[in-house]
């Protein structure tokens, strides 16, 4: 394992992306929206919850029309903190408002090969690579499955991912991928199984999941239920929207937001009306569309203000953010990539947003870079050093040395720069070599990057699963393949 994982905490830094009012009028106008136009939740047992508590279900059409008052008196009961636990409990995960944590992204089809530099398909074996790589890095708090193994069967695929991400690190999972009761139900025996059991599992919860809404104002019938399914055994359970400006969201970013915060609020009071104090989280990577080409464009201003303003959101709700920060438009790791991605994650970080997703993945999340994952860190780690700011006390404004340098004089000698000079960021990827070196060598920060994740798949041995856990692991998945 990595050992402490790194977050941002306490920072001095900070950012007013909407008013009281704005989040207030957004928040009205979303519940507008849930009331008078409606959500669809395509599941018999959502709309079974839903009529219970008295929303208007039209069972044909599967669009739930709930009250205002009933949303709100539900995301009341949502838990405003807790943990996200992992296999090594000194990685556990505080969500508390004051840290932001970092994890992988998914689920990518495509990986630029380590060995070979050529694009090919994801498989199995690249989720427990880059899992091995990330339980090495103290910037990577947690995982998501961050590629599809497409070489296993569709209806077990994710738990495999699971399963390989849990043997190959002690950092928690967060999971994308799991899109069905049958596999949510094994899911949780998985974890349950590595925790010691469903009570031990509900007090701490190795595996969280995450479900995608279907914009415009829409579920998928099965990640609903997996998330039922979830939030039954204590488990973590967020809902993300994806909406994209004018495409499946209105054109303007405020109409965009109302669009993705009626889709998510509406799935975490879905949530709170089954299992009254659940742990939930708002999650979010809203974007625009391409002009163009009708694509996602994976980054821009509007991806940016999107991010701050969801934190915003998700802490009017009192609950914690998973969101999309990393993940950039470009196709290689290039000045494209550093730009949206520096740029996205200065903007979550300021707002204190919980998780960041998308280290690693290129081309709006459908390749997969171990170099841009190294450079991601690298970008993290950048604006954590931002975020504390400067200190200014007796000690920091160096009064004895100045005076014992004087005039004319240099500061490498002193005491203080010897006490000091180690809490001066150390850059690793950024170029800083005189000019001629660089003209010589020809090398620069992909090809580092590159180097240092073959060195780590070499020589990382995150602590393996006992051997009987492992085999219990594939006993569960067995029967749900069979099927």
């Amino acid at each position: 394992m990595s050992g402490q994982i790194k977050s941002i905490t306490n920072p001095r830094l900070s950012l007013n992306i909407l008013s009281p009012a704005d989040v207030q009028r957004i928040h009205t106008a979303a519940l507008d929206v849930i009331e008078s136009v409606g959500v669809k939740f395509p599941s018999a047992k959502a709309l079974a919850i839903w009529e219970e508590h008295g929303a208007v279900v039209d069972r044909e059409t599967a669009i739930v029309k709930a009250p205002g008052h009933l949303i709100e008196e539900a995301l009341k009961k949502a838990p405003p903190t807790y943990d996200l636990a992992a296999r090594d409990p000194a990685q556990d995960l505080p969500l508390d408002g004051n840290h932001v944590f970092v994890g992988t992204d998914g689920c990518g089809v495509e990986v630029l090969d380590l060995a070979t530099g050529e694009r090919r398909r994801s498989c199995l074996q690249d989720v427990a690579d880059i899992a091995r790589v990330a339980d090495c890095l103290p910037e990577i708090a947690f995982h998501w499955v961050p590629v599809s193994a497409q070489d296993y069967p569709p209806e077990t695929r994710s738990l495999h991912e699971i399963r390989v991400i849990w043997e190959n690190s002690t950092k928690h999972v967060q999971t994308e991928s799991i899109y069905s009761e049958r596999e949510a139900c094994a899911a949780v025996e998985m974890a349950a199984a590595i925790a010691g059991g469903r009570a031990a599992l509900r007090q701490r919860p190795l595996l969280s999941i995450m479900q995608c809404a279907m914009p415009p104002l829409g579920h998928d019938g099965g990640s609903v239920e997996a998330a039922l399914v979830a939030a039954e055994n204590g488990l973590p359970t967020g809902f993300m929207t994806m909406a994209s400006a004018a495409s499946t969201g209105p054109a303007t970013m405020a109409g965009n937001l109302v669009v993705g915060n009626a889709e998510v609020i509406s799935g975490l009071a879905l949530i709170q009306l089954a299992q009254p104090g659940a742990p939930v989280f708002y999650a979010a990577a809203q974007t625009v569309m391409d002009l163009r080409t009708g694509a996602y464009t994976g980054g821009g201003p509007e991806d940016f203000l999107f991010g701050a303003a969801s934190n915003v959101l998700a802490d009017f709700y009192k609950v914690p953010l998973s969101m999309g920060s990393f993940a950039t438009g470009a196709k290689a790791p290039n000045w494209q990539a550093g730009l949206e991605n520096g740029l996205s994650t200065f903007m979550a970080s300021v707002v204190m947003s919980d998780m960041l997703l998308g280290v690693g993945l290129l081309h709006g999340s459908r390749i997969w870079s171990f170099e841009q994952m190294l450079l991601d860190c690298e970008i993290f780690s950048l604006i954590r050093q931002m975020m504390a700011g400067i200190v200014v006390d007796d000690d920091t404004l160096a009064l004895d040395a100045i005076r014992a340098v004087g005039p004319g004089g240099n500061f490498l000698s002193q005491k203080h720069t010897k006490k000091h000079m180690r809490s001066l960021w150390p850059a690793r990827y950024l170029d800083r070599r005189p000019y001629n070196v660089w003209e010589e060598q020809g090398d620069g920060a992909p090809d580092w990057a590159r180097e240092e994740a073959r060195r780590i798949l070499s020589t990382h041995q995150p602590d393996p699963l006992a051997s009987e856990l492992a085999k219990e692991l594939q006993r569960i998945i067995a029967p749900v393949e069979s099927r």
